[in-house]
């Protein structure tokens, strides 16, 4: 969104080594962004980015540069990589300094309607006494598409809630009073940063959003945090939600709103969100259910997987100490020429293009 002449001024910097820092979005990714040398790459919120868009960066250095990727929720592609140890790992296990612990609660609405009304309390009660919410939904609402929307689909579920229905049946309802924002990504720029700023100061007591709100908000007065629909939200996606509250001294609370009946799937996996904020265990949830992709190619999750017998999560010993051995063998015998049948299974297994995507964690 930099003007013109600010972005012409910053792609001189980056070129000609002025700026030693760059700091940007997914813009630098794209070709006409060129760097004097690049030495380290860091990318922040590594879940938001494709495989080979964190390589584009790679790429822009004239030496392989350090890589160092963060994420509160590893991708499944991730957790196979440091299972793999291609992929050296840092935990930061303790909350932030100045954080404050988050209660998390599956809101079954379908079984105990009372449920939700009781979210809905513990919500005024919180606005009561000087703090603010946010509720999230899976649907902004807006344009032809939701006009257009069965009201079942093939599962028999209704359309997911939307942000500009919601806001309206909260303000005339169990929400009645209280000072409601709308934010979403179809609004204009300026209304998005007018409606946050707003809340910010604390003019408003309830943000209605869409996962826009995801990353890089910080409002330390936040402390409710309702996913309506959670089930339609993936794990990582619930987990950073989560993270909007608990930032000040005031402990947060995590309400998981769902139809989702005991036993599903869905359930289960909300179930699971709710029980712990360790996002590595989560991830370990994220693999086991949506699989780990290709750590060979570009798929990041998914059945489509160059595994066949081993599975990451119960065989990670195995895995551990295969790549120990794996080590010390090509240490003695870099190109396999004592070991013709692993040299012959190697080559048929990973062709260049493949290696390749193990150095594009």
């Amino acid at each position: 969104s930099l003007g013109a002449a600010a972005r012409r001024r910053a792609l001189a910097e980056v070129a000609s080594g002025a700026a030693g820092i760059v700091l940007g979005t997914h813009a630098l990714l794209y070709e006409g962004v060129d760097f004097a040398d690049l030495g380290l790459v860091v990318v922040d919120e590594q879940h938001r980015f494709g495989v080979e868009q964190r390589d584009a960066l790679r790429a822009k250095a004239d030496q392989p540069p350090h890589v160092l990727v963060m994420t509160a929720t590893p991708i499944p592609r991730t957790v196979a990589m440091t299972v793999y140890g291609d992929l050296e790992t840092s935990t930061l296990s303790q909350l932030p300094q100045g954080r404050s612990p988050i209660a998390s609660h599956v809101v079954p609405a379908a079984e105990k309607p009372a449920f939700l009304d009781r979210a809905w309390r513990r919500l005024r009660e919180e606005v009561a006494a000087g703090h603010q919410a946010y509720v999230v939904c899976p649907r902004i609402g807006e344009g032809p598409a939701s006009e257009e929307e069965p009201p079942v689909d093939d599962n028999g579920r209704r359309p997911p809630m939307a942000v500009t229905e919601v806001a309206p049946l909260l303000a005339e309802g169990p929400l009645h009073g209280l000072r409601i924002g709308v934010l979403h990504g179809r609004l204009p720029a300026d209304e998005k940063d007018a409606v946050m700023r707003s809340f910010a100061a604390g003019d408003v007591d309830v943000l209605v959003a869409t996962t826009v709100v995801e990353v890089g908000v910080n409002v330390p007065n936040a402390t409710v945090m309702i996913v309506l629909d959670a089930d339609r939200f993936g794990v990582s996606q619930l987990h950073q939600l989560r993270g909007r509250v608990g930032r000040g001294s005031a402990p947060g609370l995590c309400l998981l709103v769902t139809e989702a009946l005991e036993g599903a799937s869905a359930r289960e996996r909300l179930d699971a969100v709710a029980s712990t904020t360790d996002g590595f265990k989560l991830a370990e949830l994220d693999l086991e259910q949506r699989r780990e992709g290709d750590v060979l190619g570009a798929t990041q999750s998914g059945r489509r997987s160059h595994l066949r017998l081993l599975s990451l999560l119960r065989d990670a010993d195995l895995i551990r100490d295969a790549r120990a051995e794996a080590i010390a063998l090509v240490e003695e015998d870099p190109e396999l020429a004592r070991h013709p049948a692993l040299a012959a299974s190697v080559a048929a297994l990973v062709d260049e293009e493949r290696a390749e995507y193990l150095e594009k964690g």
